[in-house]
């Protein structure tokens, strides 16, 4: 079974990142389980409050459960040409210490989503994303590229998306990233048998 942690980038009850979160554990393929993850609970980061109080909590739950993941899908918005800033907060205080960034994303496989209401999809905000990921040493996924424009014709009022172009992009896309995380994740294991 091929694990892969998601994360959105919205805090909003409503967000559209999290319903194309919750789509893609509903559509992933088979052999492969999206376990949706939450940055809410973490503060934002502040390295006295590191330095007195250690680590917070929601953030040690998150780091332990991307290392035990074969990939990391985020959901990004995109806030002003840009990355979220709730979600670039997470993946600091996810980075802290240092020490923990091999574990947690060192050659992680980790993919990019975004949904939004305007007509552009989130291409800004994905491509902000890029430095940051390779600043951590992950290994990201650019066999395919979903960005969900004019969000609210592609998921209903509860949340469910109800584009059927959408869903088989969706799907799609998992499907390729799957195999690219289950193979990073072999081939990681035969490096460290040698």
């Amino acid at each position: 079974m091929t694990k892969i942690v998601g994360i959105t980038g919205s805090l909003r009850s409503g967000s559209f990142n999290t319903a194309l979160l919750h789509a893609a554990a509903a559509l992933a393929p088979t052999g492969v389980a999206i376990e949706i993850a939450t940055i809410k609970g973490i503060p934002l980061y502040n390295g006295d409050v590191e330095a007195v109080e250690g680590i917070p909590q929601a953030v040690v739950a998150l780091q332990a459960q991307i290392a035990a993941a074969d990939g990391l899908l985020l959901a990004t918005p995109e806030y002003n040409s840009s990355i979220p800033g709730v979600l670039k907060n997470a993946i600091d205080w996810l980075s802290r210490p240092p020490t923990e960034i091999p574990r947690v994303f060192g050659g992680r496989s980790i993919a990019v989503i975004g949904a939004t209401p305007g007509g552009f999809g989130t291409v800004l905000s994905q491509n902000a994303w890029l430095p940051v990921l390779r600043a951590l040493g992950t290994h990201p996924w650019f066999g395919g590229r979903l960005m969900v424009s004019r969000a609210h014709q592609v998921f209903n009022e509860s949340g469910e998306m109800v584009d059927e172009t959408a869903r088989k992009q969706l799907h799609n896309f998992l499907a390729g990233f799957a195999a690219f995380a289950q193979a990073n994740t072999l081939s990681d294991r035969n490096d460290d048998s040698v």
